[in-house]
């Protein structure tokens, strides 16, 4: 089992930056492909971006990618959103999910394990 929690979500104005954390409990974080989803009010979750439980291999939306960067520290138990130029349209609440297997996935049916989420909102 592991659990997850998201931090670094905030306020931040149109073109400006923010880092999410995703903390993982557990000693088989290595076991886990990891992944970013975001929720808009009235609007269906939807995948952001993934990387494979080794680090070596990630996946993005056609809507951030060139924006967003995940990555994944192993010593940390931690995986991180580097969201960079911003849009009022990437406000969302920003959740972490995990799936045993070494892969990650675009489906957020595919994932075991999710976080609480955090709030991001950008104002234009």
């Amino acid at each position: 089992q592991v659990q997850l929690a998201e931090s670094g979500g905030g306020l931040v104005q149109a073109g400006g930056s923010l880092r999410l954390s995703c903390a993982a409990s557990g000693r088989t974080f290595n076991s886990y492909a990891m992944g970013w989803f975001r929720q808009a009010p009235g609007k269906e979750r939807e995948f952001v971006a993934t990387i494979s439980a080794g680090g070596s291999t990630t996946y993005y939306a056609d809507s951030v990618k060139g924006r967003f960067t995940i990555s994944r520290d192993t010593a940390k138990n931690t995986v991180f959103l580097q969201m960079d130029s911003l849009l009022p349209e990437d406000t969302a609440v920003y959740y972490c999910a995990g799936r045993i297997g070494i892969s990650g996935n675009y489906r957020a049916a595919a994932y075991d394990h999710w976080g609480q989420g955090t709030q991001v909102t950008v104002s234009s």
